[in-house]
C-alpha cells in the first residue's frame, strides 16, 4: 500500500524570511502635518521672511529695470551720448570705488559665515568692516557728484544729467538705506542681545546687501563705460 504524502503546512511568514514569495508590506510614512502642525513630506518649511525679503527685492529689482529701461531709452535714442559739452564721468576713480562695494559684499560674506559657527567677535568685525566700506563708498560718489555738479551737470542738464542723477542717485539711496540697517545690526550686536538664533534677521540684512552690490557693477557699465 502506497504511503500518502501529506504536505506540510509551510508557514508564509518562514517563507519570506528565506526570501521566497512576496515582501513584506513596510509600513508607510506619513503624510501631511503632523500633531505639531508641522509637514514634512514637502521638506522643511522655507521662513516666511525669507519670502518676503524676496518678494522685496523682486520689486526693487522691477524698479531699476525701469530705471535702466528708461536710460537705455534715452542713451541709444541720441545720436551723440554725452552730449556735447557736458561732463564726462569719473570713470576711473568710480572704478575704484565699484571694487571698494564689491569687497563689502565679501566683507558681508565673512559675516554671515562667522554666525553660522557661532563667532560673535569675527561676525562683528565683518559687520563693521562692510559698514566702513559702506560708508566709504557713498563718500566717494557724493565727492565726485559735487565735482559733476561744479562743472555743470545737474538734474536740468537735459535727459543726460537728469537720468544719472535718478538713476545713480535712486542707487546710493538703497546703499544708505541698508548701511542703516547694518548699523542697527552691529549696535544689537555689540550690545550682546543677538546671538546665533537671531541667524535668519541678520541674513536677511546680508541678502539686500547683496543686492545693491550686486547691481553697481551693472549700473557702473551701463552709465559710465557706455
Amino acid at each position: 500500500m502506497p504511503r500518502e504524502v501529506i504536505d506540510p503546512v509551510i508557514d508564509p511568514i518562514e517563507i519570506q524570511s528565506v526570501g521566497e514569495g512576496p515582501p513584506p508590506l513596510l509600513p508607510e510614512p506619513p503624510f501631511g502635518p503632523d500633531d505639531d502642525g508641522n509637514d514634512d513630506s514637502m521638506g522643511p518649511p522655507v521662513s516666511n521672511a525669507y519670502l518676503g525679503m524676496l518678494l522685496f527685492m523682486g520689486a526693487e529689482a522691477m524698479l531699476f529695470a525701469g530705471l535702466i529701461g528708461a536710460f537705455l531709452v534715452f542713451r541709444f535714442g541720441s545720436a551723440v551720448w554725452p552730449p556735447p559739452f557736458q561732463p564726462r564721468l569719473p570713470v576711473g576713480v568710480t572704478g575704484v570705488n565699484t571694487a571698494i562695494l564689491l569687497l563689502s559684499g565679501y566683507t558681508m560674506y565673512r559675516a554671515r559665515r562667522a554666525i553660522q559657527n557661532g563667532r560673535g567677535e569675527k561676525l562683528m568685525n565683518g559687520l563693521l568692516v562692510t559698514t566702513l566700506l559702506g560708508a566709504t563708498f557713498l563718500s566717494i560718489q557724493g565727492y565726485e557728484w559735487i565735482r559733476l555738479l561744479r562743472f555743470g551737470l545737474t538734474l536740468s542738464s537735459g535727459t543726460y544729467g537728469s537720468t544719472f542723477y535718478v538713476l545713480i542717485g535712486t542707487h546710493a539711496a538703497h546703499v544708505f538705506g541698508a548701511m542703516v540697517w547694518l548699523l542697527i545690526v552691529l549696535m544689537k550686536v555689540k550690545s550682546g542681545r543677538w546671538t546665533a538664533k537671531h541667524q535668519v534677521r541678520i541674513e536677511l540684512c546680508g541678502m539686500y546687501w547683496y543686492f545693491v552690490v550686486g547691481l553697481w557693477p551693472v549700473l557702473y557699465t551701463l552709465v559710465y563705460l557706455n
